[in-house]
């Protein structure tokens, strides 16, 4: 019988002797090369020094850009560029950052994201003033293709410390996004990699809720890092297949493998409503584009989520929202004929 560890990728400690530097910041890439410029440039702005600082692209393999002519342009030496042997996917590219880290702190920041002044300064801040913690997070806004910022992550507290009911809030929905978490490497160490069981989404989430399961969580309230809402990034390709839904569906049922019975309850519960609202939200938008057949899948993952009486009724508006729309398409269809 398989066992969580087993999808779990080993990440083995540094070796002794060897020489660390405090951050390591990965970039994993994979065809988004146009994009890497601004997320290299985020970093090397802050810049403490390779003694201080890993800089290192890793690429799944990218087959429709050249990442590597961006870190050689753009990094002049600094930053170190390392190609996977074959594309892994997004997990096990996540992972060979991870193994390949040899910093105390790690930040992983996808190649189409980027990080705002004084985030590592602020960060290591976080870190050094509660050494208790596993790891931390700030705030995050989110911006679209154009790099326009259209919302930013709920506040968790006013000033920087430990989140207390971390474990709680975190099991029933994914407040944050990855630019914006730190770990340290010894807790990858301890835990392990990232779950390579969701294929598309979800395996952030199921990773810092192993974290917050074991370890006190750090907070910044600053807005110190930026997650583009890409039209071209994985998760919006698995929206019209319903994968990103059916991954997180995975991913509770995972966690709660692990969480106390009480808990676990709850928290699928309150999980399957907060993704039940995600499909709804691509639900709406794909019937907004006149996807019906994008957005019944979404529907479908929805009530496979939750059956609440307002999932139910939202469900019910969103279908109206089609039929009305092909009722036009056919009304408007018959006039021109």
């Amino acid at each position: 019988m398989s066992r969580d560890e087993d999808y779990r990728a080993v990440i083995s400690p540094v070796p002794a002797g060897a020489p660390r530097a405090l951050w390591s910041v990965m970039i994993p890439t994979y065809n988004c090369a146009e994009l890497l410029q601004k997320t290299l440039e985020s970093v090397l702005a802050q810049d403490p020094g390779p003694d201080v600082m890993q800089i290192e692209v890793v690429d799944d393999c990218s087959t429709d850009d050249d990442p590597a002519a961006v870190v050689s342009r753009v990094g002049g030496g600094r930053v170190n560029f390392f190609r996977r042997s074959r594309n892994g996917g997004h997990t096990a590219n996540f992972n060979t950052c991870l193994q390949r880290s040899r910093g105390h702190l790690v930040h992983i920041l996808h190649g189409d994201d980027w990080v705002a002044d004084g985030f590592y300064a602020r960060m290591g801040e976080l870190f050094g003033s509660f050494p208790e913690i596993g790891a931390g997070f700030c705030r995050h806004t989110i911006t679209n293709d154009g790099e326009v910022a259209q919302r930013q992550s709920p506040l968790e507290r006013e000033t920087p410390g430990v989140l207390a009911g971390w474990l709680e809030e975190i099991v029933t929905g994914l407040p944050l996004q990855p630019p914006s978490m730190v770990v340290r490497r010894r807790v990858y160490e301890d835990l392990g990699g990232f779950d390579s069981r969701m294929l598309s989404c979800g395996e952030d989430w199921e990773m810092w809720v192993r974290i917050a399961l074991h370890h006190p969580v750090g907070y910044r309230p600053e807005p110190l890092a930026f997650y583009r809402d890409n039209s071209a990034s994985l998760t919006k390709r698995s929206v019209r297949s319903g994968q990103n839904i059916r991954d997180v569906r995975r991913a509770t049922r995972i966690v709660a493998g692990y969480l106390p019975r009480d808990l676990a309850r709850t928290a699928s519960r309150r999980a399957g409503v907060s993704w039940a609202n995600w499909a709804l939200h691509w639900a709406y938008e794909l019937m907004q584009r006149g996807d019906t057949r994008g957005a019944a899948v979404q529907l479908r993952e929805a009530l496979l989520c939750s059956r609440s009486p307002r999932v139910l009724r939202q469900v019910l508006a969103i279908a109206r929202l089609g039929l009305s729309r092909r009722l036009r398409v056919m009304s408007v269809s018959r006039q021109s004929g």
